[in-house]
C-alpha cells in the first residue's frame, strides 16, 4: 500500500514536469520579439485556459502522457496544468524561434560563402559580413 502511495504521488509531481524555457531562454526569445523574428505556435495564454479542463493544457503543448495523468487527475490537475500548459507554449515557441532564426542565418552564410566563391568579395570583406551575420542573429541586443 505504502508503494501504491509513494508511486501515486511521484505521477502527480511528474505530472507538472513540462519545462519552461530557462531565463537566458526567455531573454533571448524576447530579443528575437523585439527583431521581429519569434515564432509562435502555441499561444501560451491558451494552454492556460485549456489547463482547467481535464488534461487540456498539457494536451495543448503535446504532452500527452501527462495529458493523460491530469485527466485522471482531474480537478486536482487545475493546480499544475494551467502552468504546463504556459510553459509548453513558450517551450514549444522558444524551440520554433531557435529553428528558424538558425535556417534564416544558414540561408545567409550560404550566400555569403557563394558569393566568396564567386570572386565576389574577397576574405576580409568575407569575414566582416559572417561578423554582422552572426551578430544579427545571435539573440542579443
Amino acid at each position: 500500500m505504502k508503494r501504491a502511495i509513494i508511486g501515486l504521488m511521484s505521477l502527480i509531481l511528474l505530472s507538472a514536469c513540462v519545462s519552461a524555457p530557462n531565463s537566458m531562454q526567455k531573454r533571448e526569445l524576447e530579443v528575437y520579439k523585439q527583431q521581429g523574428l519569434a515564432v509562435e505556435e502555441k499561444n501560451p495564454a491558451i494552454g492556460v485556459v485549456l489547463g482547467f479542463l481535464p488534461g487540456g493544457g498539457s494536451f495543448y503543448v503535446r504532452e500527452y502522457g501527462f495529458g493523460v495523468i491530469d485527466l485522471l487527475f482531474w480537478p486536482v490537475s487545475i493546480l499544475w496544468d494551467p502552468i504546463n500548459g504556459a510553459n509548453g507554449a513558450n517551450s514549444i515557441n522558444y524551440t520554433a524561434t531557435k529553428m528558424y532564426v538558425n535556417q534564416l542565418r544558414q540561408k545567409e552564410l550560404d550566400g555569403l560563402q557563394e558569393r566568396l566563391r564567386l570572386s565576389e568579395i574577397d576574405a576580409k570583406q568575407y569575414s566582416v559580413e559572417k561578423d554582422k551575420i552572426e551578430r544579427k542573429y545571435s539573440g542579443d541586443l
